[in-house]
C-alpha cells in the first residue's frame, strides 16, 4: 500500500470526534485507507445487499451489533442509518465510527441533517505526485503522468490506464448518476461529459456548452452539479480583490484526475499529448490538482483560484493566503522569459514581493531567476513548502534548501 498523506489527519480527528467521514471519488483509496488506519474496527460494506437490508430495516439492531464502533463503507447507500447514528453516538460517546462515501451531495445532505457537529469530514482524492514520488514512482515525462492519472488501481494492481478509465466511465454512468438524478439518456450525458473535458481550463460558458450538447442551459447546470457531486470535475473560481480593474467573473472547469480527462478526450497513449490541442490545459490541470490535493489531504478545504482581467492577463493558479501566492503554469520544457510576463504584471498590481510568485513548467531544471522561481514539475517541493502554513518561530523547523540560481 502506498502511504497516504491524509492518514495522520484521519487518526487525529478520530480521537476527537465520535464519527469521521471520508469522502472522495470512487476508487480513490478510501476503503484501503480507513481499513489500514483502523485495523481493529469491524469493516462493513453497505454495498452488500443483505448488509444494507439489515441497516435499512433494523437500524437500531444494526448499530447495536457494532456498538463499540465500525467502518461503514459507502454509507450513503443506507440513508436511514444517519438519524439513528446520531442518537447512538450521543448515548455512547466512547464509540467510534468511520464512514466513507463516494457521492458527496447525498452524503453531505444526510450529514447536515443528522450528524452536524458530531462528525469531521475529510476528502481523499487520487494519489498526489507527492505521494507517488515518496513511494518511489518516477515518470519518464509529464505526458506519462497526465495519461496514467493518479487512481490507485493503476499503481496497486497494475491495470493499464486505458482499460481502467474506460471501465470507470461505464461504471460511473451506470451506477452513480442513477442515485443522483433521473437521467434517462445516458448517451447524451456521456457526450456532455466529453464536451466538458474538451473545455478543461477554459472559462465556463453554460449557454455555449448546453447548445453544443443539445440540451437546455438548466439541464447543463444540473448535469454539472452531478459531475461535481460525484468528484468527476470541479470549478476553479476567479479571485476578487478590491481593485479598480474589471476582472473575469465566470469559473473554469478542471477534472479531479488527468487520466480520466485524457480518456474522455480520446487520448490513447502518452506521446499524443505532446501534439494535442489540450496539452497546455492538461498540464495546467495536473499542477492545479497538486495544489488541491496538498490541502485536501491535510484536512483543509482550500480551493485554488485564478485571476484574469478583460485584456487576458491571467494567473493560472492563485492560492488565497496572506499575501496571496501566484503560480503560472506552462507546459513548455524550455525556459522562456515570456512565462513571467503576467506574473510580473500582477505582482506589481498587488505590490507583492518576488518570492510570492513562481512559474511551474514542463522542464527538468529548477532555477531562481531574476523574475522569480522557475520550478520543474518534477520538483514541486518549493511549491508544497509555500502552500504549507508558516512554521512558528522556535519550533525547530529547518529552512529548506534553496534551488540553484540562474
Amino acid at each position: 500500500m502506498i502511504p497516504r498523506t491524509l492518514a495522520s489527519k484521519l487518526q487525529q480527528l478520530a480521537g476527537q470526534f465520535p464519527v469521521v467521514t471520508v469522502t472522495g471519488p470512487r476508487q480513490s483509496g478510501k476503503t484501503t485507507l480507513v481499513r489500514a488506519t483502523f485495523p481493529d474496527l469491524p469493516y462493513v460494506s453497505l454495498e452488500t445487499p443483505d448488509t444494507r437490508l439489515f441497516a435499512v430495516e433494523d437500524p437500531r439492531g444494526f448499530l447495536a451489533h457494532y456498538g463499540q464502533g465500525a467502518i461503514f463503507d459507502e454509507v450513503q447507500r443506507a440513508p436511514e442509518l444517519f438519524s439513528y447514528l446520531q442518537t447512538w453516538v450521543d448515548e455512547h460517546p466512547q464509540s467510534r465510527f468511520i464512514l466513507t462515501g463516494s457521492l458527496h451531495f447525498l452524503l453531505m445532505e444526510r450529514i447536515s441533517q443528522s450528524l452536524a457537529g458530531r462528525t469531521a469530514v475529510l476528502h481523499l482524492l487520487p494519489f498526489s505526485l507527492e505521494e507517488l514520488r515518496a513511494a518511489g514512482w518516477a515518470f519518464p515525462d509529464y505526458e506519462t503522468a497526465i495519461f496514467q492519472g493518479q487512481y490507485p488501481p493503476i499503481y496497486d494492481r497494475g491495470i493499464a490506464p486505458r482499460d481502467f478509465y474506460l471501465a470507470y466511465i461505464q461504471t460511473y454512468v451506470e451506477r452513480d448518476i442513477r442515485l443522483l438524478r433521473q437521467i434517462t439518456d445516458f448517451d447524451a450525458f456521456l457526450r456532455f461529459v466529453q464536451l466538458c473535458a474538451g473545455r478543461v481550463g477554459q472559462i465556463l460558458n453554460i449557454t455555449s456548452l448546453a447548445a453544443d450538447a443539445g440540451i437546455s442551459p438548466n439541464t447543463a447546470k444540473a448535469w454539472l452539479s452531478v459531475l461535481e457531486a460525484s468528484f468527476i470535475l470541479y470549478r476553479v473560481r476567479p479571485w476578487f480583490k478590491n481593485i479598480t480593474k474589471r476582472l473575469v467573473k465566470a469559473p473554469k472547469l478542471y477534472f479531479y484526475d488527468t487520466g480520466l480527462l485524457a480518456a474522455l478526450v480520446g487520448i490513447r497513449e502518452p506521446r499524443e499529448i505532446a501534439f494535442h490541442y489540450l496539452k497546455g490545459p492538461l498540464f495546467e490541470n495536473l499542477i492545479i490538482n497538486e495544489c488541491l490535493k496538498f490541502h485536501f489531504h491535510r484536512g483543509e478545504r482550500q480551493w485554488p483560484h485564478f485571476w484574469r482581467d478583460h485584456r487576458g492577463r491571467e494567473i493560472d493558479c492563485l492560492v488565497p493566503m496572506e499575501p496571496p501566492l501566484l503560480v503560472e503554469i506552462k507546459a513548455g520544457k524550455t525556459l522562456n522569459w515570456s512565462y513571467f510576463e503576467h506574473l510580473r504584471y500582477w505582482r506589481r498590481t498587488l505590490n507583492l514581493p518576488v518570492e510570492q510568485g513562481m512559474v511551474v513548467y514542463g522542464g527538468e531544471q529548477t532555477l531562481n531567476t531574476r523574475e522569480g522561481l522557475l520550478l520543474s514539475w518534477r520538483d514541486l517541493g518549493p511549491l508544497y513548502r509555500r502552500l504549507a502554513p508558516a512554521p512558528r518561530q522556535g519550533d525547530g523547523t529547518m529552512k529548506p534548501e534553496e534551488p540553484h540560481t540562474a
